[in-house]
């Protein structure tokens, strides 16, 4: 018998969302959306993660200010960053500017042009951590099962540490600069653009903390994302964010900061800062996921129960992606991302990237970029028969130990099973993913981008 709940989510899922007017098929993708985000929020994942990057931030604010404040003293901004500090921490209340105080005393003291070899390295190596624990956790929310190349993970932490706080604070000072002028000026002496003026010159801290958000969001996955989802995140966090820290200073830090002073004295401040530390990082984490279900569609199309696909299925999506790969490189076209292959199918990418590791073990396939997981064929598809795409699914894979620990007693089992290999063998085994591609139309994508039919949860009976 299923529970209410499981009834309720069963109706939910069990609807094809494809043949429905565009009306209900929009009301319930954001059901589904919605279902979707308390799933992951309520799984424990993106909290205990979250968590994770708060005692990571905590090792690590200091150095990161630190290096970060030298860099903007040659831009000429680093005057901003104990106002930038102050606003992080507004939330706090006078426990925000007792902190805010104690980490610029840190970071007075550190002195990192003095700093030796082997400090600068140690100074440099915790910041890196905090960044690779952050990229690792977006990772996770994409799910993105490897980290990025040296040198993309090297660029995108040198923004992110460099860049970053020096274009928020050169566009804060360009904003404050602009407004100062005869020009700006002159405009708001003229309603009603003086209170429109007004009113965007208060949005300047709203569209800035999108604007970080959602510039984290493109650089720190290791996955090409478009500007469209993470704005979308951007937003959301933003919007988040500012719900949260204005729930956080009238509500919550008065009664927090009262509760632990009481027990905890002086170091009440500490766990006020690490609260909201958790929220700040848990905001931006629910942000990236919001991201990638906008740039993932397909996730709405499948149930996550659904997600875990049975051999037959596992077999027949191998074959596809042989197929597809196999069309583009007789056709002279660029070779196929992972992207390409979620459009192609309709299958979420965590799915498609686990066939596509079985095909690169089993050397049927080789990656040829590590960024943007474009993969090509390993040998002539001439020489590989649909037998041997099969059996990547079907057998270990060359690094796998199970195998040596299955039980050989069994000798009634193994012989069907031999059977069966040896029936497949007649079936598959004189065909090639060369005669397959033959089959079809190789000067255009229109079987890629139409005759794939979708895998649904009636191949599962």
């Amino acid at each position: 018998m299923f529970s209410f709940k499981e009834k309720i989510v069963n109706k939910i899922w069990d609807v094809n969302i494809n043949s429905l007017p565009w009306w209900q098929s929009g009301l319930l993708s954001l059901v589904r959306f919605i279902h979707i985000m308390f799933d992951d929020f309520f799984d424990g994942q993106l909290n205990l993660r979250a968590m994770s990057l708060v005692f990571t931030t905590m090792l690590s604010i200091v150095p990161l200010i630190a290096v970060s404040f030298s860099v903007m003293k040659a831009f000429g901004v680093h005057n901003q960053m104990e106002p930038m500090l102050l606003q992080y921490l507004a939330p706090l209340g006078e426990q925000g500017k007792e902190i805010a105080q104690q980490i610029m005393g840190f970071v007075d003291n550190t002195k990192v042009g003095l700093l030796s070899g082997v400090g600068l390295a140690l100074l440099f190596g915790i910041i890196v951590r905090l960044i690779n624990k952050i990229e690792s956790a977006f990772n996770y929310t994409w799910r993105v099962q490897q980290s990025g190349s040296l040198a993309r993970r090297f660029s995108n932490y040198l923004s992110v540490i460099m860049v970053g706080p020096v274009l928020v604070f050169v566009a804060m000072g360009v904003t404050g600069t602009a407004l100062n002028t005869s020009i700006a000026q002159a405009i708001i002496a003229v309603e009603p653009f003086g209170t429109l003026l007004s009113i965007a010159t208060k949005l300047v801290p709203y569209l800035l903390i999108i604007a970080a958000f959602t510039f984290t969001y493109l650089f720190m996955p290791n996955t090409k994302v478009r500007f469209v989802p993470a704005l979308m995140g951007g937003i959301a966090a933003g919007v988040l964010w500012q719900t949260v820290g204005w729930v956080f200073a009238t509500v919550m830090s008065a009664s927090i900061s009262t509760n632990y002073t009481a027990i905890y004295s002086s170091f009440a401040f500490l766990f006020v800062f690490m609260i909201w530390l958790w929220w700040s990082w848990l905001i931006l984490l629910v942000g990236s996921s919001v991201a990638f279900y906008k740039q993932h569609p397909e996730y709405l199309h499948i149930n996550a129960q659904d997600l875990a696909l049975t051999n037959r299925q596992k077999e027949e999506v191998a074959l596809q992606i042989m197929t597809i790969i196999g069309q583009r490189f007789y056709a002279n076209t660029s070779p196929a991302t992972v992207n390409d292959l979620v459009n192609s199918l309709h299958l979420p990418q965590q799915s498609i990237e686990q066939q596509l590791d079985l095909l690169a073990e089993h050397g049927l396939l080789v990656n040829i970029d590590q960024d943007e997981l474009t993969y090509t064929p390993a040998r002539p598809l001439e020489e590989l028969t649909l037998k041997a795409v099969v059996d990547t699914v079907r057998e270990p894979g060359p690094n796998s130990h199970f195998k040596s620990a299955l039980n050989s007693n069994f000798i009634a089992i193994q012989s069907v099973l031999r059977n069966v290999d040896d029936s497949l063998d007649q079936v598959l085994g004189s065909k090639t993913v060369k005669d397959i591609v033959n089959e079809l139309d190789t000067t255009n994508d229109i079987f890629v981008r139409n005759a794939v039919t979708p895998i649904n949860k009636a191949d599962k009976s």
